[in-house]
């Protein structure tokens, strides 16, 4: 032991070890971002990576079922709700259905409430406005990561 470092209390050894774990989880956890537009999947890649988490990119409701259909497991998505191959919620109900462990967060720039409101009952955890704050959107995945 270095005589220069003062022992952990045993509270203090706890919370440090409990504070590594909540780390490691976030950590391992691999979050998909799926968006046509390049720039609004690279933004929020960008601040997912800051806050510690492994992300997985698809530009298409096609290539995201294909990753989650992959031996990737999701603990988060976040799903663009206009996509060219794809309608509405469809995508949501996809993934909900081959995935229904991962927790999922609807973004838009053209949902109705009524649309938001049915990706809620459709199973989406939360809704995402465009333009949004990427501060909001990390703390929703957090959010939603810890419940799943």
């Amino acid at each position: 032991m270095d005589a220069s470092r003062t022992p952990l209390s045993p509270q203090e050894a706890t919370a440090a070890e409990n504070s590594a774990a909540a780390g490691e989880l976030f950590a391992m956890q691999t979050i998909l971002v799926v968006d046509d537009e390049p720039l609004i999947r690279w933004a929020i890649r960008e601040g997912l990576e800051d806050a510690g988490y492994a992300v997985v990119e698809a530009g298409s409701a096609g290539e995201a079922l294909a990753r989650v259909a992959g031996s990737d497991r999701f603990a988060v998505a976040l799903l663009d709700l206009r996509l060219p191959d794809c309608d509405d919620l469809t995508l949501l109900r996809r993934v909900r259905g081959a995935a229904p462990d991962c927790r999922i967060i609807v973004m838009t720039a053209h949902g109705t409430p009524e649309t938001l409101a049915e990706a809620i009952r459709a199973g989406a955890v939360a809704t995402v406005v465009k333009p949004f704050d990427l501060g909001g959107v990390v703390g929703l995945v957090r959010d939603a990561g810890a419940a799943a």
